[in-house]
């Protein structure tokens, strides 16, 4: 009877330890692999949210109607376009809702804190009627030091429930205009839109 082979309790746990071994490195290796895929998803997931934003913003500045409104303090009529650091309103005829299929809006964009820390782009959009349907939201002309000029001081954006966010959790966000010299030649980012009293 001692001719017999078998396995012996050593051999048997050396082979349940290499299995498990085994099996550890290979959940470990899926786990990393799942992770860098979910970090590689959010990128572009992200990346795709800053590029329909992009996309928004580009679409309704091209849509731009030019066009004029009353404003307290000076028999003049002025262009009505709000360029601020942090808000820009404007009348245009591309609507996130309907496209460029429907009717001209007034968009109002505001950068606004966050939630979750960071900075939060909203836009609010509401029926373009006719130059009456822009009175008071001018309320007077303020002097401009860094254009050297007066320039229309507007009602503040104000968010609210139906405001759409186009984007979230941004670092920083600011608009800024470019101003061509006058004789077109040199062009200069200002952090307000130099637009002239007509």
């Amino acid at each position: 009877m001692s001719g017999r082979r078998g396995v012996t309790l050593l051999e048997m746990l050396i082979a349940v330890v290499l299995v498990s071994m085994l099996s550890v490195g290979m959940l470990m290796a899926m786990r990393t692999a799942t992770q860098a895929y979910e970090r590689a998803n959010d990128r572009l997931m992200s990346n795709r949210r800053v590029a329909a934003a992009q996309l928004i913003l580009e679409r309704q500045i091209a849509g731009v109607i030019p066009t004029t409104t009353a404003c307290p303090g000076t028999p003049l009529r002025v262009p009505f376009f709000q360029g601020e650091p942090t808000t820009m309103r404007l009348v245009t005829s591309y609507s996130m809702e309907e496209g460029s299929r429907g009717l001209p809006r007034l968009v109002e964009f505001q950068v606004i804190p966050g939630e979750r820390g960071g900075f939060r782009l909203i836009s609010n959009e509401y029926l373009y009627s006719g130059p009456a349907s822009l009175l008071g939201l001018c309320v007077g002309l303020v002097a401009d030091p860094l254009l050297n000029m007066q320039r229309p001081l507007f009602r503040p954006v104000g968010a609210g429930p139906r405001s759409f966010v186009v984007a979230d959790n941004l670092m920083s966000a600011q608009f800024f205009y470019r101003r061509l010299s006058n004789d077109g030649t040199e062009a200069r980012w200002l952090p307000t839109w130099a637009g002239d009293v007509l």
